[in-house]
């Protein structure tokens, strides 16, 4: 199977500019973007600093993720709490829709590595949300939106469930709250980022 990643290569420009968050360290480094795969995929670089923590466990509705790692350490949580792999320059995970996972760089040097989202969705509009809001001083220390509306908006966006909570839960208060914060215009504050 011929990886979205190998297709998307060649998009890098050397002028691109990276965007960091403040908070987390971590940047991001667009190589092709929703716009430009006419909604099919969107892929980035991240660079993920020594003992950085990325996500929570957590599974997509609607998408299929790929993780190709360039240099250093990545640590999956894939399937399971619990069931973790290591990924090395060279590896490549698919994670498909519905499977919980999450990635952290536990080690004590950077890992770079490179994500694809198929189809694009509106998760490349979740990740630049939340990188403009950790520059802009919203997030918590841990890099989390601290208005919850925002939070919200941004959970949809990225087709997102986190693991530990029940899914009904989660949906009806996600759900809700999105709809407020859409019904009071916040949606609007966030376009900027995208």
């Amino acid at each position: 199977m011929t990886s979205y990643i190998d297709s998307t290569k060649l998009a890098y420009q050397s002028g691109t500019k990276a965007i960091k968050n403040p908070v987390t360290g971590d940047s991001m480094v667009v190589l092709l973007s929703t716009h430009e795969s006419g909604g099919n995929l969107f892929t980035a670089k991240f660079t993920l600093p020594p003992g950085s923590y990325g996500t929570p466990l957590h599974y997509h509705n609607n998408l299929l993720e790929t993780f190709e790692v360039l240099s250093g350490a990545l640590e999956m949580e894939l399937g399971e709490k619990g069931n973790i792999k290591v990924l090395r320059p060279g590896e490549v995970v698919y994670v498909p829709a519905g499977m919980y996972h999450s990635f952290r760089n536990s080690s004590d040097k950077e890992v770079v590595f490179v994500s694809s989202v198929h189809p694009a969705g509106e998760f490349e509009q979740f990740i630049r949300a939340m990188y403009g809001l950790a520059i802009d001083g919203k997030v918590s220390p841990s890099g989390m939106p601290k208005n919850l509306l925002h939070f919200a908006l941004i959970i949809q966006k990225a087709d997102l469930v986190l693991a530990g909570l029940p899914v009904f839960l989660q949906k009806v208060i996600i759900g809700s709250l999105a709809a407020l914060a859409r019904l009071l215009g916040m949606e609007n504050s966030l376009s900027k980022y995208w």
